[in-house]
C-alpha cells in the first residue's frame, strides 16, 4: 500500500482492524459499569476478568482480516478503551505501523 494513498476515513476502521491486534494487554477495561461487563460474553473476557480475552495480540471479538475487512463481534458492548481510540489518534497511528499500514492524518478528520 502506498504511504500516501488517500483514506477513506468513513470505512478505515472497517478495512483496519490493526488496533483490535496490537495487543493483548490493550483491549483492558477500565471504567466500564457492572452491567457494561455483564454485556461482554464470558468466552471473550481474560481469566483475569481484567480485559478481553485475546489470541496472540489479536482481541477475540475482532471478526476478519487486519488491513483487509474487519468488524468487533461486540461493537455495542466493546470496552471503553475500544470506544476512544479514534481513527488517526496516536494509538491508531502505532497500530496501523505494526501492520504495516500508513498513518491516517489526524488533521484529515
Amino acid at each position: 500500500m502506498d504511504e500516501n494513498s488517500p483514506i477513506d476515513l468513513s470505512s478505515c476502521c472497517q478495512s483496519c482492524g490493526a488496533c483490535c491486534g496490537y495487543s493483548a494487554n490493550w483491549p483492558r477495561f477500565s471504567i466500564e459499569s457492572d452491567e457494561e461487563l455483564a454485556a461482554i460474553p464470558e468466552a471473550l473476557v481474560n481469566a483475569r476478568q481484567s480485559g478481553m480475552r485475546c489470541e496472540g495480540d489479536r482481541c477475540s471479538a475482532l471478526q476478519g482480516e487486519i488491513g483487509k475487512q474487519t468488524a468487533c463481534g461486540i461493537y455495542e458492548a466493546r470496552p471503553e478503551v475500544c470506544r476512544t481510540c479514534m481513527p488517526g489518534d496516536a494509538e491508531c497511528a502505532m497500530a496501523r505501523r505494526k501492520f504495516g499500514l500508513p498513518v491516517i492524518e489526524a488533521a484529515s478528520l
